[in-house]
């Protein structure tokens, strides 16, 4: 998109007509655009107070050394646990006023969970997270107390506890010998560790899987663009130790959606708040998965997406009109490359207003033809909506005719300032005010406009951004201001994006040396592009004092390390005095605003569409977000070190509860090129929700660019969508279970030491391994495949590998191919692909069969109408192979019409006298110890896993 469009976008229009002596009239061709001049938001407003993080401040006071403790002035036992009383020994006063008693509450919930509660007996100015905003797990019913595999213990004097796994006697959790620390801005209590732990989780951030001594994790949700080892737009504050000296893996959860910190060290771990309360889980294992599915459980089970979720999605920010938009879609029919989605950045709306379109670039009448044709074609749309609704001037008739705000305004929706006044920050369309969903009034307000949004440009999901929620001031920066709406963002910048990839000159040379110079003479530094400086004087004492009460709300006395800017907890989002409804301070519930916006959404689109599944991708989550929403990575960037870190975050979020996860194919910021974006759509191709999307100004990186990259894009595709019943089979044991969709090695062998912390190669479910090329210039890559005896076949040439356990062997891998192996044991179902899901449902099933050492398999298959929020008929098959035989067994009322037109068996010994399918004998081929049974359908007609069948070979 060209600058002058951009600003006319921000800024408005004025026509006016060329003149033409032979015509007096006016038409569409003639008639241009100028921007007319506005107001920025002032520099000063978008600067906020520097703060030292203490982490980084060598003169903070050491709670640890300070503290003095509590100790246990009462314990009484109960039905399923204790209470108690906790008595601080002496007031130290650190990061706040320390609190003279607490109440302690242990609870054993289940065999596998333990509950640890600790609270100020007075709660007066004390947040509690309530149970309406994140469900708090339950005892369960019917399970036998003495059987917990958790053992709660604790010293008296000097108050700490361990919790200790009964079934090994091995002490997963211990404060004892650090005091506890419980002010009211600040709580404090450490772990011990084993020397050499592997502990994952504590997200969201840009890093390995495991978290290392000397990290520092920031929980606060933050807006800005993937940060390495910093926090990131969600906050999930649950981790999972794997200790691999006892084969064991238990996960801590604490649930409360304060700003934290955590500080990992040699032996032991540190966890601070600065709000709320101690609510400790704990989840016993004892193997990965376990723990994961017992945390998600209880967090809240995953949405489950509607079946086209699974196709491919396009994106980019930058389409100037709708004409842009339907080229791109009609050139990716034109060179055949499968499209399911097509997606619009704010482009499409009218000067960035949410709930608008363009009238001149993406005028309705077009745009709804549009959606109408796309639906034709069994193809989807989904746009962005941002958190910020605009405040309209109102000494402008035309910009004050902007029904999203005075109808919120009108039903009291929107945060408010400390003095009841609304809050008023800056997003997109310049002074913007904020949806708060603690009011009563929030979700009827979506709800009508959503649905009216939808009645006239009908979508299919929602992309919602900005939702940590960002904003571009620091405080209520809008108030007595929004009458120069609209304003332009300041410091908004369009300029080209000049930086490429590492090995670019090497594999992209012609272009290379056309533009060399440029690059040259503008590229930054990585750290250059995703931190931003401060002119701000530097200002702690003045700021970080203590105060009684809820405290020193805009600046603790204990400053986490928020990398954003200058440290300060308002620059570049909601300032931490916003008030909601009810009182509540966004201090205590920042890190939930996301989540609370997409279960809005998620139950606006239900109001309209009451039993469709809603599809929603989100930018920020917390714990349970899951429960309405996917995730996609955020603003990467286009190099290779994000395309390896998206194997690593593809596990956080599965563990997090958020499976249906994918990151912005060939990169978001800055130009990508051929080699990186072949080798990026294909392994994007594995990932659940798969998208291409990039910055405005950067190069345009449809995969139809480049010849390499459409060969290696409809390669991935075809797999792709030959695996999509798998896929959807692995949905639904996501949305049951809780058990992610891409998982670590460690996850599957999780006694084998030596995979841990490996995130260059993942599982997707138990069978396929996807082992990706990660760096430029190179034909080959390195994976290890583990298991002892265990069987992997190539997916493509189905042959048996000679692989050795715990060795790293090296595969072929030139551009335009990505390493597939199938783990021997499981049988894959498969369809025919097709241009769209839609075309895909219609064609005939196939089987994948990889048998074991031992000659067996077997595998499930899923199935319903793909889109009903309450499943009324599903199909359920069972598939079970051994001794040269193939059982499909079947259960469920949905009726599937396909036939399975063929079966390949990997790892026969010996070609077969004859095939049988219910006794009617088969057509097969045998090659390279593999059967290859085509023709079914000729056979046994439509239908056929509606009953039971069996092949013999």
């Amino acid at each position: 998109m060209i600058l002058s469009t951009i600003v006319i976008a921000l800024w408005g229009f004025i026509s006016f007509t060329t003149a033409d002596s032979s015509n007096s009239t006016t038409d569409a061709a003639t008639t241009s655009y100028v921007p007319i001049f506005q107001n920025a938001i002032p520099p000063a407003l978008t600067i906020g107070v520097e703060q030292l993080p203490n982490i980084n401040n060598d003169s903070a006071v050491d709670a640890n050394v300070a503290a003095k403790g509590y100790s246990v002035v009462n314990i009484t036992n109960t039905a399923r646990g204790l209470t108690g009383i906790l008595k601080l020994k002496s007031a130290t006063n650190i990061y706040g006023y320390d609190f003279e008693y607490l109440n302690l509450t242990v609870e054993y919930q289940s065999e596998q969970r333990l509950n640890v509660h600790i609270e100020p007996t007075n709660l007066t100015d004390v947040f509690v997270l309530p149970d309406e905003l994140v469900p708090k797990p339950k005892i369960d019913d019917d399970y036998d107390f003495a059987r917990s595999d958790l053992v709660f213990e604790y010293d008296e004097e000097d108050f700490g506890f361990e919790i200790v796994r009964s079934s090994t006697g091995e002490t997963l959790f211990s404060t004892k010998g650090n005091p506890l620390v419980f002010s009211n801005q600040f709580i404090q209590f450490n772990t011990t560790l084993p020397q050499g732990y592997a502990i994952s989780g504590l997200g969201e951030s840009i890093h390995g899987s495991l978290n290392e001594p000397g990290l520092v994790k920031t929980l606060f949700a933050n807006g800005i663009s993937n940060p390495i080892d910093q926090n990131d737009y969600g906050v999930h504050p649950v981790y999972f130790d794997q200790r691999y000296s006892s084969n064991t893996t238990h996960g801590v959860f604490w649930r409360s959606s304060a700003p934290q910190e955590v500080v990992f060290e040699e032996t032991s771990l540190t966890w601070r708040s600065i709000s709320g309360v101690i609510d400790l889980y704990f989840f016993s294992g004892p193997d990965p998965k376990d723990v994961i599915t017992q945390y998600v459980s209880q967090i809240g089970l995953p949405a489950m997406q509607p079946y086209w979720a699974l196709g491919y999605h396009q994106c980019k920010w930058g389409f100037e009109t709708i004409d842009d938009v339907i080229d791109v879609v009609d050139n990716f029919k034109k060179f055949d490359i499968k499209l399911e989605a097509m997606w619009s950045d704010i482009d499409y709306m009218d000067s960035f207003k949410d709930f608008t379109n363009d009238p001149y670039r993406y005028p309705t009448d077009k745009y709804r033809k549009f959606l109408d044709d796309l639906h034709e074609n069994n193809q989807h749309y989904v746009p962005i909506f941002d958190a910020g609704i605009y405040v309209p001037n109102p000494n402008n008739a035309t910009d004050n005719d902007y029904e999203p705000f005075h109808l919120g305004n009108e039903t009291d929706v929107f945060l408010k300032n400390p003095d009841g006044s609304l809050y008023i920050g800056s997003v997109w369309p310049g002074y913007t005010v904020f949806p708060d969903f603690l009011s009563n009034n929030t979700q009827e307000y979506f709800n009508i406009l959503f649905k009216d949004w939808y009645n006239r440009l009908p979508f299919d999901g929602i992309w919602a951004d900005m939702n940590e929620a960002a904003s571009y001031c620091v405080g209520s920066c809008g108030s007595g201001r929004y009458f120069d709406n609209p304003v332009q963002r300041a410091g908004y910048r369009f300029s080209d994006q000049n930086s490429y990839p590492k090995g670019f000159n090497v594999s992209n040379a012609t272009e290379w040396s056309s533009i060399s110079k440029s690059i040259a003479a503008t590229a930054t530094s990585t750290a250059t592009t995703i931190s931003t400086s401060s002119s701000s004087s530097l200002s702690i004492d003045a700021k970080n004092t203590l105060a009684p009460g809820r405290g020193n709300i805009n600046y603790p006395p204990y400053a986490i390390n928020n990398m954003i800017g200058n440290h300060d907890l308002a620059f570049r989002q909601i300032s931490p005095n916003a008030t909601h409804a009810d009182g509540t301070l966004e201090y205590d519930i920042h890190n939930l605003f996301g989540m609370l916006e997409e279960k809005a959404i998620y139950h606006a689109l239900l109001s309209f569409r009451p039993n469709k599944r809603p599809f929603i991708i989100g930018r920020s989550t917390f714990a349970g977000a899951g429960k309405y929403t996917g995730r996609w990575g955020g603003d990467n960037f286009a190099d290779y070190y994000m395309m390896y870190f998206s194997i690593p975050q593809a596990f956080a979020f599965g563990s997090f509860g958020l499976p249906f996860f994918g990151v912005d194919a060939c990169g978001f910021n800055g130009n990508t090129d051929m080699e990186l974006c072949s080798r990026w759509m294909q392994l994007a191709s594995f990932f659940p929700f798969y998208r291409n999307h990039n910055v405005i100004k950067a190069i345009p990186q449809e995969p139809y660019r480049w010849e390499a990259v459409i060969s290696a894009t409809k390669t991935s595709m075809d797999v792709r969508y030959s695996l999509l019943p798998y896929y959807y089979t692995l949905l639904q044991e996501s949305h049951v279970s809780g058990m992610p969709i891409l998982r670590a090695l460690s996850w599957q062998f999780p006694y084998e030491s030596t995979l841990s912390g490996v995130d260059n190669q993942f599982f997707v479910g138990d069978v396929l391994i996807v082992t990706p090329v990660l760096e430029p210039g190179v034909n080959y890559t390195k994976g290890v495949f583990p298991g002892n005896g265990d069987i992997y076949y190539d997916y493509y040439t189905h042959e048996r590998q000679n692989f050795t356990t715990g060795k790293n062997e090296t595969l072929d891998a030139p551009l335009g191919h990505i390493p597939l192996h199938i783990r021997g044991g499981y049988i894959i179902p498969t369809q025919e692909p097709g241009y769209t899901t839609t075309e895909s449902r219609q064609n005939p099933f196939g089987l994948i069969v990889a048998l074991d050492a031992k000659g067996r398999a077997s595998g499930k298959l899923y199935l319903d109408d793909g889109e009903s929020v309450e499943v009324e008929e599903s199909l359920n098959v069972d598939f079970v192979a051994s001794n040269n035989k193939l059982v499909g067994s079947s259960f469920g009322q949905f009726k599937v019409d396909q036939p399975l037109a063929n079966v390949t068996v990997l790892g026969v010994d010996s070609k077969p006298e004859k095939v049988l399918f219910n006794n009617n004998t088969a057509h097969f081929d045998y090659t390279n110890k593999t059967i290859f049974i085509v023709g079914l359908d000729k056979i046994v007609g439509n239908g056929t896993f509606n009953k039971e069948f069996t092949i013999n070979w």
